[in-house]
């Protein structure tokens, strides 16, 4: 008679919860961090964004921006000209991102970056 147990590692049938997954499904993505934390300080109109973001092009920006709009995190704001202009904002939920963001970007600091000391 064949043995029917599965020995397993502790935490093997562990699965990853719902909320990293959520989180990771929509921060994850090539530059959508960054662009929260571009809109951390306030408002920003849409070139002053693109510009701040080194290498992402209009396309990409207009789309994260589209998708953390869905999400509820930021608001578009259309300022009526001449001449029109277009600026984003954090909601209350995309504010809240604020000590996560801050305590990933020291945990890069301490983890990720290689330095030798030098400013």
């Amino acid at each position: 008679m064949a043995d029917t147990r599965t020995d397993h590692e502790p935490g093997a049938c562990s699965r990853v919860g719902d909320g990293i997954t959520s989180v990771f499904g929509l921060l994850g993505k090539r530059w959508t961090g960054m662009i929260v934390a571009a809109l951390m300080q306030g408002p920003v109109y849409f070139a002053a964004l693109r510009r701040g973001i080194p290498g992402i092009s209009e396309r990409m920006l207009s789309d994260r921006l589209t998708e953390l709009s869905a999400a509820g995190l930021v608001v578009r704001e259309v300022d009526e000209g001449p001449p029109l202009r277009v600026s984003y904002r954090l909601t209350d939920a995309g504010a809240a991102l604020d000590p996560a963001l801050q305590e990933l970007g020291r945990w890069a600091e301490k983890h990720l970056l290689k330095t030798d000391g030098a400013c």
